[in-house]
C-alpha cells in the first residue's frame, strides 16, 4: 500500500441484514476483545469460534469474563460449516493465516476474511523471508488483499481479503501519514512502549511479572518488524529510526515521533493538517499537545497530539493495543468489507434529534 488521501469516513447506509460471521482462533487476548465485540454488534451474529485448545469448551473457559455474555462453545477448526458464513476473522498467530486462508479461499469460500496476522500486510513477498524468517506460499493472494488502515487504505468494500495492520503500526503511521502526504523527505525518531498483552496469551519471560512489573524494557532496536509495514505505507521519503519497549502495564500502546524540520512550523499549521487528515474519523481524537495513555484503553480510539517549538515538531500517539491496534480495527474493517455502517459495534448510535 503507499499513502493516499485521508479516506472518508463518512456513515454508511444503514442495513436491516445481519452477516454470519465466524471467528477462527479465538482463544487469545484478541480473540476475546473480537467475541466480545461480536456478540453486541447490531448488525453481525458471531456464528461459530474455534479453538484446538479449548475445543468443546464453553468460551468461558478461555475467557472467563464472558461468562455469562456469551453462550458459544469452542468449536474445533475441521469442525466450522464456512457454508453459512459471510465472513471470517482470523485470529491466528504470525505464520498460521498464510497457510490457512489459501486453503479457506481455494475450498470454495467467497465471503470475506480478515486476517489480524502480519501474513497479507506486506505487497512484496520478500519481506517475510527477510523479516519472518519463512517464503509466503501464496504469494499472489498478496496483490489481492487490502491493507486495512481504515483512516488512509483504499475501498475494501466486498473485498474477499483483508490485512489488519499491526498495533505499533497503527499509532506510528496514523501520527505520521499526515507529514508524509506531500512527498517532502523527512526523518521521524520514534519510541514507543506497549503493555504485556501485546506479547500473547502464552506466558513468557517478556511477560513474566517480577521482571516486568516497574521496569521498561526495550527491544527489536532498530529492528522491528512493523518497520516495514510502517514505511510501506508512508513511503521511501519518510525514513523511520524505531525503538520499541515493553511498559509496566497490561494493555496499551504510548509513543512519540519528533521530526526535525527545515524551517519552522506555523503556529496554526499542524492543527489544520491533523483536522484535513481525521476531521470525519470516527475512531481518532486529535488535540494540541500530548495525549496520555490512560483515556485510549478499552476503547476504539487512537488519540493523537503534537507540540512544536520552531523547527522541531513532537507528535505523540495513544492506543489500545489490543482494541484500535487490533480486535476493534478488525471490527471496523468487517464493517467496511460488508457494507455496514463504520462503526457499528463500537461507538453508541446517536439518537435522532427530536422534533420541537
Amino acid at each position: 500500500m503507499t499513502l493516499s488521501s485521508p479516506i472518508s469516513t463518512g456513515p454508511a447506509p444503514e442495513t436491516a441484514e445481519t452477516a454470519q460471521v465466524g471467528l477462527l482462533h479465538g482463544a487469545g487476548y484478541v480473540g476475546g476483545e473480537l467475541i466480545r465485540l461480536l456478540a453486541a454488534h447490531p448488525h453481525t451474529a458471531l456464528q461459530t469460534v474455534t479453538s484446538r485448545t479449548f475445543a468443546d469448551q464453553p468460551i468461558g473457559a478461555a475467557h472467563p469474563s464472558l461468562q455469562g455474555q456469551v453462550n458459544h462453545t469452542f468449536a474445533a477448526p475441521s469442525d466450522v460449516n464456512l457454508g453459512a458464513l459471510d465472513a471470517l476473522l482470523v485470529a491466528a498467530e504470525h505464520g498460521q493465516s498464510m497457510w490457512v486462508i489459501p486453503e479457506l479461499m481455494a475450498g470454495g469460500f467467497d465471503g470475506s476474511i480478515v486476517d489480524l496476522s502480519a501474513d497479507f500486510r506486506f505487497s512484496d513477498p520478500a519481506v517475510y523471508p527477510e523479516w519472518f524468517d519463512t517464503e509466503h506460499p501464496a504469494p499472489e493472494l498478496l496483490n489481492e488483499a487490502v491493507y486495512g488502515l481504515p483512516e488512509w487504505s483504499g475501498d475494501v468494500a466486498g473485498a474477499s481479503l483483508v490485512a489488519n495492520p499491526g498495533c505499533y503500526a497503527t499509532g506510528i503511521t496514523l501520527a505520521l501519514a499526515p507529514l508524509a502526504q506531500n512527498d517532502a523527505p523527512f526523518t521521524a525518531h520514534v519510541t514507543a512502549l506497549t503493555g504485556a498483552s501485546g506479547s500473547g496469551a502464552t506466558p513468557s519471560a517478556a511477560t513474566h511479572f517480577p521482571d516486568r512489573d516497574g521496569n521498561v524494557r526495550p527491544y527489536k532496536v532498530l529492528d522491528h518488524q512493523h518497520g516495514p509495514e510502517i514505511q510501506q505505507t508512508l513511503g521511501p521519503h519518510v525514513t523511520l529510526n524505531f525503538v520499541p519497549a515493553s511498559g509496566p502495564w497490561a494493555r496499551g500502546i504510548w509513543g512519540t515521533a519528533q521530526i526535525e524540520r527545515k524551517s519552522s512550523v506555523e503556529p496554526n499549521a499542524v492543527a489544520g493538517w491533523y483536522k484535513e487528515a481525521y476531521g470525519t474519523a470516527p475512531c481518532v481524537r486529535c488535540s494540541p499537545g500530548l495525549p496520555s495513555l490512560q483515556p485510549t484503553v478499552h476503547t476504539p480510539f487512537c488519540d493523537l497530539g503534537w507540540k512544536h517549538e520552531g523547527t522541531t515538531l513532537v507528535v505523540g500517539f495513544a492506543l489500545d493495543n489490543l482494541l484500535k491496534g487490533a480486535a476493534s480495527q478488525a471490527i471496523q474493517n468487517l464493517n467496511r468489507a460488508l457494507g455496514l455502517p463504520k462503526t457499528a459495534g463500537l461507538l453508541p448510535t446517536p439518537a435522532p434529534a427530536s422534533a420541537s
